[in-house]
């Protein structure tokens, strides 16, 4: 779950969730050479050095080698689809994700990946099938229950997504992105004075996390608390500037409409 989080915030530019899994996670084929073994981890280090870099082109490039060498293995094609979410190559992502569920269908992974794949193409309701699935194996996986979360909020059902967010984080109590998507969707859902509670709650324990540090400068503004918010603003800046872009911020990261509109009028200092 640890490395799940990581890639998530690593990989932020695209709706915050690619999880990694293990190159080799099914049991060896009989019929590959120790060299090849050898190569293919050596390639499996690679697409990892890649993906850390944020290099998904060239990380897709050594997990399509990868497949070359055990087009069988479901978290290769998994993986190699995760790189293409990155890249924002949605539709050949979910390609992917289906081969490594017909390799093995009660992998709970490409699930997830391809739930996050279906979300950047607005399929709410197959993204929250994908989800609904893991937490039928698995009702404790907290990131899927922050994705359905997500998928809820897509679809304008901001009390569920609330429900499923307040779920992930009581099932993992330091999963960051949870308790940030809940902050949001309350102040989506007009629980100003707790949506601003939760973000400095976050910020407090988290210091370096950009995402609510900008939600919490907009949030304080527009509540008439103007230099707190552009202390924290000067923050955001230093750690991702990518929050001056309101594009980026309403159509990638997705945050709410409301918390958008926030966003705007602080950066236009109204």
């Amino acid at each position: 779950m640890l490395k799940r989080w990581l890639v998530s915030i690593l990989a932020i530019t695209l709706i915050v969730l690619t999880p990694i899994s293990s190159a080799f996670a099914q049991p060896a084929p009989t019929d590959v050479t120790e060299a090849e073994f050898q190569l293919g981890d050596k390639l499996r280090t690679q697409a990892f050095t890649a993906t850390n870099e944020g290099d998904f082109k060239t990380a897709e490039k050594y997990w399509t080698q990868l497949i070359e060498l055990f087009p069988k293995n479901p978290a290769i094609w998994s993986n190699r689809g995760s790189s293409r979410v990155s890249q924002n190559k949605l539709t050949e992502a979910i390609s992917d994700f289906n081969r490594s569920i017909e390799l093995l269908p009660t992998y709970p992974d490409a699930y997830l990946n391809r739930g996050t794949a279906l979300e950047g193409l607005g399929k709410w309701k197959e993204a929250i099938s994908d989800y609904e699935y893991i937490l039928s194996v698995d009702p404790k996986d907290a990131m899927a229950w922050n994705n359905l979360g997500n998928a809820y909020a897509g679809l304008g059902e901001w009390k569920t997504a609330i429900e499923d967010y307040v779920k992930a984080s009581e099932i993992a109590p330091d999963f960051a992105f949870a308790r940030a998507n809940y902050a949001l969707a309350l102040y989506q859902n007009g629980e100003i004075p707790e949506a601003i509670r939760n973000m400095k709650n976050i910020v407090r324990k988290y210091r370096d996390f950009p995402d609510v540090r900008a939600a919490l400068s907009a949030a304080l503004w527009q509540n008439g608390q103007r230099g707190e918010a552009e202390s924290n603003w000067v923050a955001v800046i230093g750690l991702d500037s990518r929050y001056k872009d309101l594009n980026w911020v309403k159509n990638t990261r997705r945050w709410p409409p409301n918390m958008v509109v926030a966003l705007e009028k602080f950066l236009k200092l109204e």
